[in-house]
């Protein structure tokens, strides 16, 4: 198999160095197919045993992004309800039962069975490595997101994930973003600082 070359200079400033977080959008819809798209893109990236855990709901109508806005904090809310749409990443703590489909090599499921501990830190590491993936799918694809905490966690778990064993992780909103709703961008540090080779 061929050795990838680098990618150029436009696409990373685009997926990292120019890329930000926004806080507002410009009035540019999205369509039901981008969201399609980002999805067919976040799944290919790797998670433990291809365990996929990380659930999504879509807010695109008004009345859904409404009931979003509730339950976060006021800032967090007004930034919810201007977006084209917010996406809920949640976490299933069953994805174990879809693993004789997503990971046939071995016996996956039975590393989970019975086992709290290791079902909810997998779910909570990968479906957080998903949502990277959705953030790095939109920017590939010519969007912006802006991620988010400052909610009501349990009450995004009743409102949206009802009856199941899904759970919030994060909220993100998408669009096209509006770059006068953006900060100064926040210091980056040198390799020394933070790194290690050993």
């Amino acid at each position: 198999m061929p050795v990838n070359a680098p990618l150029n200079d436009a696409a990373l400033d685009q997926l990292f160095r120019e890329a930000r977080t926004y806080n507002g959008y410009l009035g540019k819809p999205v369509g039901d197919e981008q969201l399609h798209a980002i999805w067919d893109l976040m799944k290919m990236a790797p998670t433990s045993a291809n365990c996929l855990p990380a659930r999504i709901i879509w807010c695109t109508s008004d009345d859904a992004k409404k009931k979003l806005a509730a339950m976060a904090m006021p800032s967090n809310g007004e930034k919810i309800l201007s977006a084209p749409v917010t996406a809920i990443i949640g976490m299933d703590l069953e994805f174990y039962e879809h693993l004789p489909d997503l990971f046939p090599h071995d016996d996956a499921k039975s590393w989970f069975v019975g086992n709290d501990a290791l079902i909810e830190s997998t779910a909570f590491r990968n479906s957080t490595l998903q949502g990277g993936y959705f953030i790095m799918a939109a920017r590939a694809l010519g969007l912006d997101t802006g991620p988010m905490s400052g909610f009501d966690n349990a009450a995004v778990d009743a409102g949206f994930f009802g009856d199941t064993k899904v759970k919030s992780n994060f909220i993100s909103t998408l669009g096209y973003g509006d770059p006068e709703s953006i900060f100064d961008r926040s210091p980056r540090p040198e390799f020394s600082r933070f790194n290690t080779v050993a």
